[in-house]
């Protein structure tokens, strides 16, 4: 460890001891549990505005330690490292706030937050990690921590959900294990560097490194919700909103995007995956995702069944990004990265809001619900149109340099999947916005759950939402400022903003 390189266990460290703390707290322990939720993601937001500053100005960070002989778990902070991590940080903080006000009364409170932490420590640890083992590590982790909190409800259905996600997420942990594995193998030393550690050893065989990018796509794209590896997502959707919310837009989902963004330009090197031919089978399987959750959203009659397919339609727009090598589109799908996270937290947020303020589940459900819950519908909004693409919200951004990137790498097909894509959020996302604003509401469909005052819900439960709205707007308003997100991953393709 050198210089200020402390700086990125101790990231790791202000979510692990607060979950160290929390579960051996009784349930009754209401005010400590909640100040040390507060201040592990307070300390872990300044601890990486610090490492975002230095890495700005040129300072490299990185921890690495011995496992075994040939082994290192290496903690390294780079451009691309930093902005999944920031997501992170700043959602959890939101979402903590959001979670503590919806889990007020709730039993098993202390082993939900003590999950809860342990998962973003985890989730921060695959941003850091500076080689594929590192990664590997945390990704499997990340599992482990995820699973008791898509069961936290304890209900046979909540039991069979997280069966499945077991089945689907160690059955694509074992082929990523038996990649790296392969891959350590024949190549040596897995340190990501920003050409590809690949991108040298041209004595390799070829068809060896097809098939072990094959393994790590799997083991990536279970996760990353890729058709067929989809099937735990909309499943899992029985877990708590919060829950919800950190698996569509912080943690899970975004973790297997991620990996196949490190893979392509970190380990192959993005260049060298092409001239193997292995980017435009990654480029269909993204549209096909694509269109299929889009195409399967719009016949789901619940909200939170409608966001899950949609989450699987959109997360694949950064692996398309990835797969179309250009440096434009690269931006687009990183970019991506964090625009969908603040619009399908909004989302949510917003469903569930109207599932604990009103028991509203489903969308017929939602018929002039804007009049009695104003700012989460305008909330719920603002995230909808930044998925259908509409300007200026964050999701325009993302799409126009997607759109952009493929024509510069002349692939224009593609503008075809975005098109086909926007029009299909329009027809399974404007009926909402329909309903929840145009029609008036039937009598007796709404039983209020929760008592209020001034506001329309508690407002820990409406502040998470209208925070993560107007940055979803700012986001885009705001594309082209020095400290935009468009900003940092023109910083990471090598682009000036354009």
């Amino acid at each position: 460890m050198t210089g200020a390189s402390w700086i990125l266990p101790a990231i790791l460290l202000s979510s692990a001891l607060p979950a160290a703390v929390i579960f051996f707290l009784a349930e009754s322990s209401t005010r400590l549990r909640t100040t040390l939720n507060l201040a592990g993601a307070g300390v872990k937001l300044v601890l990486v505005a610090l490492l975002v500053y230095g890495v700005a100005e040129g300072t490299g960070y990185e921890v690495r330690w011995q496992l075994v002989p040939n082994i290192d778990l290496v903690l390294h902070a780079d451009a691309l490292s930093l902005l999944f991590i920031t997501l992170s940080s700043v959602l959890w903080l939101v979402t903590t706030v959001y979670a503590i006000g919806y889990l007020e009364d709730s039993p098993r409170r202390s082993r939900f937050f003590g999950f809860f932490s342990l998962c973003v420590c985890a989730t921060v640890g695959i941003a850091l990690a500076g080689n594929l083992i590192t990664f590997v590590i945390f990704y499997e982790l990340l599992t482990l921590a995820t699973y008791p909190l898509v069961v936290h409800r304890g209900t046979a259905v909540a039991r069979r959900a997280g069966r499945t996600y077991l089945m689907y997420t160690l059955g694509g942990g074992a082929l990523l294990v038996a990649g790296v594995a392969w891959l350590k193998t024949i190549a040596g030393p897995l340190d990501f560097t920003t050409t590809g550690i690949l991108s040298s050893m041209t004595h390799l065989d070829a068809d060896s490194l097809r098939w072990i990018f094959l393994l790590l796509m799997l083991g990536f794209g279970v996760k990353a919700a890729l058709v067929p590896l989809h099937g735990w997502l909309p499943l899992a959707m029985i877990a708590p909103a919060p829950v919800s919310s950190l698996l569509h837009a912080v943690a899970v989902v975004k973790a297997g995007a991620f990996g196949i963004v490190r893979v392509v330009y970190d380990v192959y090197g993005v260049e060298f995956a092409d001239s193997l031919g292995l980017l435009l089978p990654l480029a269909v399987a993204a549209a096909l995702t694509i269109l299929y959750g889009s195409v399967r959203a719009v016949f789901q009659t619940g909200i939170k069944p409608r966001l899950a397919y949609s989450t699987i339609s959109q997360v694949s727009y950064i692996a398309l990004g990835t797969a179309i090598a250009g440096p434009l589109a690269t931006v687009g799908g990183l970019v991506h990265l964090v625009h969908q996270g603040l619009m399908k937290i909004t989302l949510f947020f917003c469903a569930g809001n109207f599932a604990e303020t009103l028991h509203v589940h489903n969308i017929r459900e939602l018929n002039g619900i804007g009049r009695r819950m104003p700012l989460t519908m305008g909330a719920f909004t603002i995230g909808a149109l930044g998925m259908i693409g509409v300007p200026p919200v964050a999701g325009f951004v993302s799409k126009w340099y997607l759109g952009a990137g493929a024509l510069e790498a002349g692939q224009p097909w593609v503008l075809w999947v975005l098109a086909g894509s926007s029009f299909l959020n329009a027809i399974y996302f404007l009926p909402l916005l329909y309903r929840g604003w145009c029609k008036p509401p039937a009598q007796d469909t709404w039983h209020e759950a929760i008592s209020y005052e001034r506001f329309e819900t508690r407002w820990m439960l409406l502040l998470p939402p209208l925070i993560t709205a107007v940055l979803s707007l700012a986001v885009g308003l705001f594309a082209a400022s020095a400290i935009s997100p468009l900003q940092w991953a023109g910083f990471i393709a090598g682009l000036e903003y354009r």
